[in-house]
Parts: C-alpha cells; sequence; structure tokens
C-alpha cells in the first residue's frame, strides 16, 4: 500500500484522484487546499489529515512522509506545487495540463534529475479502448493520410471567465485547458506537427488546422453554447464532442469514469506518462497561444464556414 498526499482537493478533478488512490488498494493520509468546505473526502479517506493551504501548512505536509503527492490545483501552479513535491522526495502525480509553459518542463526535468524523484501526468485518453482501436488501425495502415474534422464544445456560464479559468495567464487558454488531451492524443496517434494554422483564438473559443505526419485535421473548441449544433441543442445538451476521421465518427464519450484509475494502475506499475510524453502538446498549445491568426480559408473547420 502506497502513502499519497493530495494537493488542490477542492477542485472537481480532485474526486477523480481519490477515488484512482482507493480503487488502487493505496492510502490517501492527507489532502490540502485553500478552500475549507472538503466534505467529498468522507466518502474515500475520511481518516485523511486536510490542511488549509497557506504559507504555514508546507512544513506540516513536509512532515507527513509519502511516496505519491497527487496535484489538481489550477493550471499556473503545477510547475511551483510539482517543484515542492520532488523536493518534498515525493514523486508527483499531476492532472493536465501538466504545466503552461514548455520552458517549465525543462525546469521540472532539472529538479527530476536533482532529486532522483519522477513527474507523472493524466494522458488518459491513450488508456481509452476507443482510442486505441483507432491507433492500432492507423498502425496498420502506415502510408495512409486522414482527414479529420475535431470538435469539442462545452458550455461554461458566467462564473468561469470570473475564475483562474478565464485568465489566459493562468489556465493556458482555452485550447490548453480544454483542448490539451485532444491534441495530446492526435500527436500520439498521427505523429508530429507539420504544420500549424490558427483562424480563431478569443477567451472563448479557438479554431484552426493542423498537418500531421498522418493527417490533415481541422479542429474547433469552443465554451460557447451559442456553439452547440442545433441537434444538440435541441436535445438540451450543454456539451458536444466529435471526431470524425475519414468521414467516419469515432463515438467515445463514455468509458472515462474509470480511466484516471487505470492512469493511477499504470503509474504504479511503472508504466505511466512523464515529462517527456507531455512536451509535444505542452509546446503545441503554447504555439496555438501565440500564433498569428491566418485568413479563414483552405482547410477551415466546417462550424467556421457555417458562421461566414
Amino acid at each position: 500500500m502506497k502513502k499519497f498526499g493530495l494537493i488542490g482537493a477542492a477542485g472537481y478533478i480532485a474526486e477523480r484522484h481519490m477515488k484512482a488512490i482507493k480503487e488502487t488498494g493505496n492510502n490517501l493520509l492527507w489532502a490540502a487546499d485553500r478552500f475549507d468546505v472538503m466534505g467529498k473526502i468522507d466518502s474515500y479517506f475520511p481518516e485523511a489529515e486536510f490542511y488549509l493551504q497557506d504559507d504555514s501548512s508546507q512544513n506540516r505536509i513536509k512532515a507527513n512522509s509519502t511516496d505519491f503527492i497527487s496535484i489538481c490545483s489550477p493550471n499556473y501552479m503545477h510547475a511551483s506545487h510539482i517543484q515542492f513535491v520532488l523536493e518534498n522526495s515525493s514523486n508527483a502525480i499531476c492532472e493536465k495540463p501538466l504545466v503552461i509553459y514548455p520552458k517549465e518542463l525543462d525546469d521540472l526535468k532539472k529538479v527530476e534529475e536533482k532529486t532522483g524523484k519522477k513527474v507523472f501526468t493524466v494522458l488518459q485518453l491513450r488508456y481509452h479502448p476507443v482510442i486505441l482501436a483507432l491507433k492500432k488501425e492507423i498502425e496498420n495502415n502506415p502510408d495512409k493520410v486522414y482527414d479529420i474534422d475535431l470538435t469539442y464544445i462545452t458550455s461554461r456560464g458566467k462564473w468561469y471567465f470570473k475564475s483562474w479559468k478565464g485568465d489566459i495567464e493562468k489556465s493556458g487558454g482555452v485550447a490548453t485547458n480544454i483542448g490539451i488531451h485532444f491534441f495530446d492524443m492526435l500527436h500520439w496517434i498521427f505523429g508530429k506537427v507539420q504544420k500549424n494554422n490558427v483562424h480563431v483564438y478569443e477567451p472563448h473559443k479557438a479554431a484552426g488546422f493542423l498537418q500531421l505526419e498522418k493527417a490533415n485535421v481541422r479542429w474547433f473548441l469552443s465554451l460557447d453554447c451559442e456553439d452547440l449544433p442545433k441537434n444538440a441543442k435541441e436535445k438540451g445538451l450543454r456539451t458536444y464532442r466529435s471526431i470524425n476521421v475519414a468521414g467516419k465518427e469515432i463515438e467515445f464519450s463514455g468509458g472515462f469514469t474509470d480511466l484516471h484509475t487505470v492512469t493511477y494502475q499504470n503509474i504504479l506499475d511503472g508504466n505511466g506518462f512523464g515529462i517527456d510524453d507531455a512536451r509535444e502538446s505542452i509546446e503545441l498549445t503554447d504555439k496555438i497561444r501565440n500564433a498569428k491568426l491566418v485568413e479563414k480559408k483552405g482547410e477551415v473547420h466546417p462550424f467556421l464556414i457555417q458562421k461566414r
């Protein structure tokens, strides 16, 4: 049984980490957060200590030796929290995105080397059965180049833009905050980026075109419910997710709930994903965020064409 701590325990994603720790047969010794309402922890580890995260809590956290510390804090805190964890003689398991800026990856590699501890990240789409089947299909057709439309709309209310998530310096912007898993999945299956055109980059949506080694990808990400297709609106849906590969819809809406547990089990078995695995998607989203917009012509996502 491994001993765990958890930083950022009040966020919604933290519960998936608690569940994964419990389902892999391990123990959460403590959790920490700036927010002090933590009732959900009682369902998983009612005996765990809780630290109200402030300047005085670090020494108390250091006194509790752990094998792993899970990080579910806001994106902009990840790099500093990972460094703290490694220097506290624990391994880190960090929720996506691992960091916002590519330079932070290089800095953390140095801390890994200095401390001998490891950083692991959550790239759960790489464990999704449908995505694994797609990867195998692509590997069996090495000379084929695929046309792909990626569409992800997840409606958010006004609170989003008043929180850290609406601050591009703290979240990395929409491509990083809601798109990082998809960009990781695409390059993992279809190869490295050859061309990157960005047509739209706004606080609530982004769109562009990627040429990968084995795919041409038109992508569209949005937080705006007005971008939902008509059939989704008629059903009262707030989220729409679609990946169309060579005219075939890849349905993977289900099967997400247990992927954190699969992620944890692989880490515990010595097969987790680390800094180098996360690098390609973090470098890509950084380039998307800083790209000069190009004219909406040529390979443009259908949702942008419809809005002209």
